[in-house]
């Protein structure tokens, strides 16, 4: 019997958890009497035909390790019709109709372009994004990592500025969503957090500090898309106000992409990963697999746009309730 090709490629910012997610979807495949391709280097992979076998011992030992073995990249060339083109040409001549990408917001963007463009092709989705910002699932693979580690190097941080009575802005990735600062910051006690989704206002924080003065310390996380701009510039403006704090910055940045995924994020992978070749089985196409309410679900790839953080009341309300 012939064996139906799948193909899979990691794009855009690496998450923990892609690889657990690849072991998971390529160990389905193949007991679903698939022959599964692995290409290098994301979109840029796909054009250059950098397709690799995958069989299942070659993704033995890898569901604890971060970062994605089959490496990624944020493809220029895919953004056009020639680069797309190539790309449908290379997965035509290594007879692959079924793509898997994992990957974000940027992902699944030149992923609907090209099912827009081939119909022949069909592409399943998984997301993978530490900022947890996609419609169409609750939780990303990679985001309860990096909070993890946002909360692990904060507690450090905290540490040190109890020693020294030290007031530090803690900045952590979150271009657009706040969903990491909000989080992280709740998670380690943060006196304050700054996300892009609530307007900052510097004299408000001014103010609460001034309430706390009892406290060793202070921690304000900062998302780095925060509109009073990075942690450097609002540390620095607020150092003016206040030249009696002791002000210190930290960006915690691609640390929080990196290190070993939690163990909820390789549950999380390993189920996304499954349920990407059942959908393949039932016939599915272009459509994203997520997680709503624990349960698995199927959303269409070109409604798999970035989603913006509502502010959940009890959270905003435990922040204010517990930062004094």
């Amino acid at each position: 019997m012939h064996k139906k090709n799948i193909a899979l490629l990691t794009s855009g910012g690496d998450a923990p958890g892609m690889n657990a997610c690849i072991r998971a979807i390529v160990r389905t495949a193949i007991q679903n009497d698939f022959q599964v391709f692995g290409i290098l280097n994301g979109y840029e992979g796909l054009i250059d035909n950098h397709f690799k076998k995958l069989e299942s011992r070659s993704v033995g030992n890898i569901i604890h390790r971060g970062g994605t073995i089959l490496k990624s990249s944020r493809s220029q060339r895919f953004t056009t019709k020639e680069g797309r083109k190539q790309a449908y040409q290379n997965l035509k001549e290594n007879d692959i109709e079924i793509l898997i990408v994992l990957g974000g917001d940027g992902t699944f963007k030149g992923a609907t372009a090209f099912t827009t463009e081939y119909h022949d092709i069909s592409i399943i989705g998984i997301p993978c994004t530490i900022d947890n910002d996609l419609f169409g699932t609750d939780f990303t693979i990679g985001f309860n990592s990096a909070v993890q580690t946002a909360v692990e190097l904060i507690d450090k941080i905290r540490d040190t500025a109890n020693a020294l009575g030290r007031l530090f802005f803690v900045e952590v990735m979150g271009r657009d969503v706040g969903a990491i600062a909000l989080t992280a910051g709740l998670a380690a006690g943060a006196e304050d957090i700054l996300i892009p989704e609530i307007k900052t206002d510097l004299n408000e924080l001014s103010q609460k500090l001034k309430q706390c003065k009892h406290k060793e310390s202070f921690i304000v996380v900062v998302a780095e898309g925060d509109d009073a701009g990075g942690v450097l510039e609002i540390a620095a403006s607020f150092k003016k106000m206040h030249p009696e704090y002791d002000v210190k910055t930290l960006v915690l940045g691609h640390l929080l992409r990196g290190g070993n995924p939690t163990a909820t994020d390789r549950i999380l992978a390993s189920r996304l990963g499954v349920a990407s070749v059942d959908a393949i089985l039932n016939g599915e196409k272009n459509g994203m697999i997520g997680i709503k309410n624990d349960k698995i679900s199927i959303t269409a790839l070109k409604q798999c746009q970035k989603h913006f953080l509502t502010i959940n009341k009890e959270w905003n309300h435990l922040l204010k309730l517990l930062s004094f």
